[in-house]
């Protein structure tokens, strides 16, 4: 920062511009380091007690942000471990909790922020670092954001130390430096902000789980159950149709065959060459077009046999066994590594079957013919013989645009959330200090 430069964010709210700069502060001098315990998962319960506990694993996979207790599900300690509980190390609203133990560098010293505690008494447990503040220079809720900027989750990764597990101490948070402004009444309205965001967040991500429940549970009624030969719900204009046909997937597909095994690495090449489609492409029924691998028309015209057609299903061989899609326009004369491809050997709807293997009885099946410990395989050979249900062609037609509707519907709604995430993410950028700022 040159002298006599004002340092500021690139966005402020207008009641604010022309106001005075930001001061990048040593933590250790706005916030003191208070006790945790190390008590293990074995010494909580979820049932009863007097003190609560805020284990590190629950900071990584589930609690919000802005850690309000009203809202999330907390162990107590165990009524034998109690004695250790000390009134001075217990939680107070405004108090900042980090993970200080984490095996991947993005999740090192991820925080709440404790806005409200409705009167109980919480303690941090294993493997946290609790820091409150000293007196009022942090307005509550700015901290839970504070520590989820650009600029200070550039200095905790920093400050992390080990290979394997990394871990940071409260002695070397002491050296961090937060971006501050200096009238409380900003940082209320920079917490006020993005906490609306992240509301936004919260109720849309809500409409996403409901419309997978929501599939989840029609999927469950669409196909029959195990030892049953058809559904327990049937669109109305089929309730009389009888029983589903049993049969081979190989009558219903033929040739069911593998994609291309060996290396092709010699015959990548860039983006003027033949899409060469493998299992991390397939996704949640769906074929995804990032990070697409090409290779060479001399070498694709080479491996006829793993040439895709419209309305061939691929489904992974190795790993995410059963993960498949339907192969479409955009994707046909396309070529396919480690995947098997089924093609269709008589009129049928590929999206049904593509539905079905997700459904309970279409994993149940695929998971009788896996083989492998550590990583699951299914081969070719066994798909042939594998036992489905399937009625007539009109029904198949009928339960899959159903579902297909529904996933285009859970898809345009994540795309929704993922906007909102990305919207976020562009005002975290704006709305605090960036590296670049503090160094020019």
């Amino acid at each position: 920062m040159s002298k006599g430069q004002k340092l500021e964010p690139k966005l402020r709210f207008p009641e604010f511009r022309g106001a005075e700069g930001w001061t990048p502060e040593p933590m250790g001098e706005v916030y003191s380091f208070k006790g945790n315990n190390s008590l293990s998962r074995d010494k909580l319960n979820y049932v009863a007690g007097s003190v609560k506990n805020i284990h590190y694993g629950d900071i990584h996979t589930k609690f919000s942000t802005h850690f309000d207790i009203t809202k999330e599900l907390i162990p107590f300690i165990n009524e034998s471990e109690e004695g250790i509980v000390r009134d001075a190390n217990l939680c107070a609203e405004g108090d900042m909790i980090f993970a200080d133990a984490s095996e991947d560098m993005a999740d090192i010293g991820k925080s709440i922020e404790v806005v409200r505690l409705n009167g109980e008494r919480v303690v941090a447990g294993l493997h946290t670092i609790l820091a409150r503040r000293s007196g009022d220079r942090i307005a509550l809720g700015f901290g839970g954001h504070l520590f989820k900027s650009g600029w200070v989750r550039t200095q905790i990764q920093k400050e992390a130390q080990g290979a394997k597990v990394l871990g940071i101490s409260a002695n070397r948070m002491r050296n961090l430096r937060l971006p501050l402004p200096h009238d409380p009444a900003e940082q209320q309205k920079i917490a006020e902000c993005l906490s609306s965001v992240d509301e936004l967040m919260a109720a849309q991500a809500r409409k996403v789980d409901a419309l997978k429940t929501h599939k989840k549970g029609l999927m469950q009624q669409l196909f029959p159950r195990e030892g049953e030969t058809q559904p327990s719900l049937r669109f109305p204009e089929f309730q009389n149709a009888g029983e589903w046909e049993e049969a081979s997937l190989g009558d219903y597909f033929d040739p069911i065959r593998n994609g291309f095994v060996g290396t092709a690495t010699p015959y990548y090449t860039t983006s003027d060459g033949v899409r060469y489609l493998q299992g991390r492409n397939i996704k949640q029924g769906r074929i995804e077009a990032d990070n697409l691998i090409y290779i060479t028309n001399e070498f694709h015209n080479r491996q006829r046999k793993s040439h895709l057609k419209e309305g061939d299903i691929l489904m992974v061989q190795s790993g995410h066994v059963g993960e498949c899609a339907v192969v479409s326009s955009e994707f046909a004369g396309c070529n396919c590594h480690a995947l098997v491809i089924l093609t269709p050997k008589r009129k049928l709807s590929s999206d049904f079957f593509a539905h079905y293997f997700y459904s309970p009885i279409g994993e149940l099946a695929i998971f009788q013919i896996t083989t492998g410990n550590t990583i699951k395989h299914i081969l070719a050979s066994e798909l042939k013989t594998l036992p489905v249900l399937v009625p007539d062609f009109a029904e198949q037609q009928r339960i899959a645009s159903c579902l297909s509707s529904l996933d285009t519907l859970i898809t345009a709604e994540t795309q929704k959330l993922e906007a909102l995430k990305t919207h976020k993410k562009g005002l975290m950028q704006h709305l605090f200090l960036s590296l670049e700022a503090v160094a020019a």
